[in-house]
C-alpha cells in the first residue's frame, strides 16, 4: 500500500536528482518536468529584497512555467541560494571558481535559503522558504587542493563548492538548520502541505 493518495504524481519542476530522491524516499509519487528557464536572468528582479526573496521568486517562476504545460496538475518548484552577507553566490563554473568560493567562505558563516512553491493552473497554493546557517572552518591551501582533487564533480555541481552529504561535510565546524533545507528542499514543510491537501495519508 502506498502513502501517496493523489490520482496523479506530483510534477517536479526541477532536474535535481537529489530533490527527486528526497521526495520519492518519503513516499511521494513524482513526475519530473524540469523548467527550461534562464535563472540568472530572473534573479535581478528579486535581488534587492535578499537571498530568501531570490530563492522564492525562482521557485515560483519555475513552478508557474511548468504548470502552464501541465494544466490541472500540482507542480512543485524549488530553488536554493547561498548568501555570504549581502553577496549571493551562483554555482561555480569550474574548479578555479569553486576554489574562489571556498576561499571566500573559509572561516565564515553563510546562509542557505531553500524555497518551495506549489502551483496549480499557474496559481500559487503554497510557498515556504527555509534557512540554514553553516560555519566553515578555516581551510588551508593544502586541504583545498586535496578536497578539490577528491570532490571535483560535486564541487562544481553545487553552489559554494560542496555537497554536505558527501566530502563537503569536512569543510564545516558548525551547522544550524534543517538537513533537508541544506540539500535544497525543505521537505517537512512540503510533506505537511501535501498531507493537508490530501495527497498523502494523514
Amino acid at each position: 500500500m502506498s502513502l501517496w493518495l493523489a490520482a496523479d504524481p506530483l510534477v517536479l519542476a526541477s532536474k535535481s536528482a537529489a530533490r527527486r530522491a528526497l521526495l520519492e524516499a518519503a513516499g511521494v509519487a513524482v513526475a519530473v518536468h524540469p523548467a527550461d528557464l534562464d535563472e540568472r536572468a530572473l534573479e535581478p528582479s528579486a535581488a534587492a529584497a535578499g537571498a530568501d526573496a531570490v530563492a522564492g521568486h525562482l521557485a515560483r517562476e519555475k513552478a508557474i512555467h511548468v504548470a502552464r504545460q501541465n494544466p490541472g496538475r500540482l507542480v512543485l518548484g524549488a530553488d536554493q541560494t547561498l548568501a555570504l552577507g549581502a553577496q549571493l553566490f551562483a554555482k561555480p563554473a569550474d574548479r578555479a571558481a569553486a576554489r574562489d568560493q571556498l576561499l571566500a567562505l573559509s572561516g565564515r558563516t553563510h546562509e542557505l535559503h531553500a524555497a518551495i512553491a506549489f502551483v496549480e493552473d499557474t496559481r500559487v497554493v503554497f510557498e515556504h522558504v527555509g534557512v540554514a546557517r553553516l560555519t566553515m572552518r578555516r581551510l588551508s591551501d593544502r586541504f583545498l587542493d586535496l578536497y578539490l582533487d577528491a570532490a571535483e564533480g560535486p564541487a562544481t555541481a553545487s553552489v559554494g563548492g560542496y555537497q554536505i552529504e558527501g566530502l563537503g561535510i569536512q569543510l564545516f565546524e558548525r551547522i544550524d538548520g534543517d538537513y533537508f533545507t541544506i540539500l535544497g528542499l525543505p521537505l517537512l514543510a512540503a510533506l505537511d502541505f501535501l498531507r493537508r491537501r490530501g495527497c498523502l495519508a494523514p
